[in-house]
């Protein structure tokens, strides 16, 4: 039964570090990850690229239950949708902009929904987002609110994308990050907060490393303890 795969949800918002623990303790348990962030992209990809407007909740709607998406590993993570290789698309500011808007809608929500269930498979999910423990997975064993201060956050951002070639301001990406917290902590539907029963860690003074010991520390000795890897689904 899916429902008995444990998984272990890491929620938080932009620049908090989730994707980067996310993936890494995912290889360490040899656990299955689901980056739930990235679907939202994709589904902003597949949005603008059919010159769908943003607003229009029924079409996007129906973008998101008809796209075909997948995940496929090599070097690195790569999205597809469609059959199409869209991951280089998915990363900039206006396309997780986008991303944050469309997921105030609650059709939109519900679409993918259990697109984001489906990757519950044993020997066990690592889940990256902003409502996996409290909407997905509420049932999931363990639970992680991964935090840091705006300013380090941006800090960051604006150090992945300057290493990407990027010209970024880091004023305006601060104002940017304001904003989509804003926006993801306002929305009626699934709103940003911490999981009732999640620890919560703030990032701000710690290494990746540290903090992916944190998360270990959490969970049963025989569960933490080195797996042989499997391929990331």
């Amino acid at each position: 039964m899916s429902d008995r795969v444990p998984v272990l949800t890491i929620d938080g918002p932009s620049g908090a570090g989730k994707g980067t623990v996310s993936r890494l303790l995912a290889k360490r348990l040899g656990w299955h990850f689901l980056d739930s962030g990235a679907i939202y992209r994709a589904l902003a990809w597949a949005v603008q690229s059919r010159g769908v407007p943003v607003d229009d909740e029924e079409a996007v709607t129906r973008i998101a239950t008809e796209m075909v998406l997948e995940f496929k590993f090599g070097n690195g993570v790569q999205v597809w949708v469609d059959g199409k290789d869209v991951t280089d698309h998915l990363y900039t500011e206006e396309c997780g902009r986008v991303a944050s808007r469309l997921a105030t809608f609650p059709k939109v929500r519900r679409a993918l929904l259990a697109k984001q269930r489906s990757f519950r498979r044993p020997p066990g999910l690592v889940a990256d987002g902003r409502d996996m423990g409290t909407v997905v997975f509420p049932d999931a064993p363990y639970k992680v609110y991964l935090d840091a201060s705006p300013e380090e956050r941006a800090r960051r951002r604006f150090l992945q994308l300057k290493s990407q070639g990027l010209d970024v301001n880091l004023d305006q990406i601060i104002k940017d990050l304001e904003q989509r917290d804003r926006r993801d902590r306002e929305r009626k539907e699934a709103p940003l907060i911490p999981a009732e029963d999640a620890v919560i860690i703030d990032s701000s003074e710690l290494s990746v490393e540290e903090v992916t010991k944190k998360i270990l520390a959490l969970l049963p000795g025989d569960m933490a303890a080195p797996s042989g890897a499997v391929e990331p689904r």
